[in-house]
């Protein structure tokens, strides 16, 4: 991709994940690469974006979900609550009231 206005090339979304999932380099990252390949396995068509100022984010004809990533946790947002999208039961969560539920991979807790 080429920014236009400077003739320099832009960084894709996809890029931009990658390259967090490297600077991590930890179980977050590894974390947050399972989850990633899940969530195309799930859905080949999601499209990768990058928002709010380096979170990255999975859309198909809306936001799918958000994986935030913290210290001690990566949080994974759901726009549309647990059974949102068509995940053949990849994530099973409760939403909590209306719109968003999420989930956390807490450290040292690996889920297969």
């Amino acid at each position: 991709m080429t920014n236009s206005k400077h003739g320099q090339a832009e960084t894709s979304p996809s890029q931009l994940i990658d390259a967090r999932i490297k600077e991590l380099g930890d179980w977050r990252g590894a974390t947050l690469a399972r989850v990633r390949a899940i969530i195309h396995r799930a859905c080949p068509d999601v499209v990768e974006t990058w928002k709010w100022r380096g979170v990255p984010v999975w859309e198909h004809h809306g936001i799918i979900c958000t994986g935030e990533t913290y210290r001690n946790v990566v949080k994974l947002t759901f726009a549309k609550g647990g059974g949102a999208g068509r995940s053949g039961g990849a994530v099973q969560l409760k939403s909590r009231g209306q719109g968003a539920a999420g989930h956390r991979y807490p450290r040292g807790r690996h889920h297969q």
